[in-house]
């Protein structure tokens, strides 16, 4: 499986870049994705997917241990749905 370290020598051979401007390339890639999912935005990359923010509501559930009930808050968790490219090229 690739790593941060594989996907900037992948980013650097293919467009010929340093393995530094590879870096930062991919270092401003992923603080963009972030920082636009940290405002709440929907992050569309044709081709591959779409990223988004999805909230879940505060809910009870149980201690497995005890049985006792505890409260979970509420909490928001990044959503990602596949683009048709990416998932022809999977299948």
């Amino acid at each position: 499986m690739p790593n941060k370290a594989d996907l900037i020598d992948t980013i650097a051979n293919a467009a010929d870049l340093s393995k530094s401007q590879a870096g930062a390339a991919l270092e401003a890639l992923l603080g963009d994705i972030t920082g636009a999912l940290s405002k709440g935005e929907r992050v569309a990359i044709a081709g591959f997917g779409t990223f988004q923010i999805s909230e879940r509501a505060a809910r009870q559930g149980r201690n497995p241990q005890t049985g006792a009930t505890i409260q979970i808050a509420a909490s928001k968790n990044v959503r990602f749905k596949a683009g048709k490219q990416l998932k022809d090229a999977v299948n």
